[in-house]
């Protein structure tokens, strides 16, 4: 018990006697520094005392896929930032290769009695994958928002970019230049944001007079390696410009060119997807469809925080506006080529 209260008070920055009234039930404790002994308890795994056991821990699950990928550290940010201003704590819960599963990290999170979880990336992205572990939660009535994706089997509240604009964006974009052959790099077979960028990249490929011939349409890892993987099989069959589902994926692409020996812009126009950090310094940098993470992140954590309230969330997906950014990558179709 002792040891429990110095490491709670070293946690917290406060003295071993603010612990014990907490722990104790005892008045002259700011509820703030209540609040935040209670929270170190559930973050450093320590059961609370069998009188407050009743009160949900203010802590909420963000689980990411991965922190590689610069799009996913930006959403915790926001996200994180966002929670903290309404008193609520996120817990990161990142995977790793042959790590934790998403679905370990939900039993750990069930664990410390969290007020909710927002999934940013995912296998709920995924249509093959097992959702079992988010069974889990809807069965137990925990608040959940999910990024990028919606699961169509369960009422969950998601917010999302509009794949659908981004895509055409890109895509008219390189046709403007005179591109007629466009390839794109999309997630694995599956994924559901690749799937509907897929679907409106045909439809305005057939809208401009153009087509998508299934041999410009290749999948990759949502990786560098996988984006230079995927962008040589459309460079060995002339394609021109290259949609690509995250700039990853496009820093591969451009990568792929350059071992080539071919020139980007001159001879390659590569558009990315996110517009995540340092794509304006990347050689050239980088044009992209920008998500707006500032307004999708605060928006995830509206949703929560009204569930958590209590309250219900209108069903359905939010959708926000992309914005094509048009930078170096970018230029007219060579000619003759």
């Amino acid at each position: 018990m002792t040891r429990r209260i110095a490491h709670v008070a070293k946690k917290v920055g406060v003295s071993e006697a603010t612990v014990s009234r907490v722990l104790n039930g005892r008045p002259g404790v700011a509820e703030s520094t209540r609040q935040s002994v209670l929270t170190a308890l559930d973050i450093l795994g320590y059961e609370r005392p069998t009188q407050l056991r009743g009160e949900r821990a203010r802590l909420v699950g963000l689980v990411l896929p991965e922190l590689q990928n610069p799009i996913f550290p930006a959403f915790a940010e926001v996200i994180g930032g966002t929670l903290a201003q309404q008193g609520l704590t996120p817990v990161l819960c990142t995977q790793t290769k042959g790590g934790v599963s998403e679905a370990d990290y939900v039993e750990l999170l069930l664990q410390q009695q969290v007020s909710g979880v927002v999934f940013a990336g995912g296998l709920y992205a995924q249509a093959d994958a097992s959702h079992d572990h988010y069974k889990v939660l809807a069965e137990r009535r925990i608040p959940v928002v999910l990024i990028n994706a919606a699961i169509e089997t369960l009422a969950f509240p998601a917010v999302s970019c509009d794949d659908t604009v981004a895509i055409e964006q890109a895509w008219r974009h390189l046709a403007s230049l005179g591109h007629e052959r466009i390839g794109l790099i999309l997630g694995p077979e599956g994924h559901l944001p690749s799937r509907r960028k897929l679907a409106m990249a045909r439809a305005v490929a057939d809208a401009t007079g153009g087509s998508l011939a299934e041999e410009r349409v290749v999948r990759g890892m949502f990786s560098l390696e996988g984006g230079q993987a995927a962008a040589a099989r459309l460079l060995d069959i002339g394609v021109t410009g290259i949609i690509c589902a995250s700039d990853p994926l496009a820093l591969g692409a451009v990568r792929a060119a350059r071992r080539r020996g071919l020139d980007v812009p001159g001879r390659v126009s590569v558009v990315g997807y996110d517009d995540s950090a340092f794509m304006n310094c990347a050689e050239p940098p980088l044009t992209t469809v920008r998500q707006p993470i500032e307004a999708m992140g605060r928006a995830a954590v509206e949703l929560l925080s009204v569930q958590i309230g209590g309250r219900a969330v209108p069903p359905g997906e939010l959708l926000f506006e992309p914005e094509l950014v048009v930078r170096g990558s970018t230029g007219q179709a060579p000619r003759g080529v």
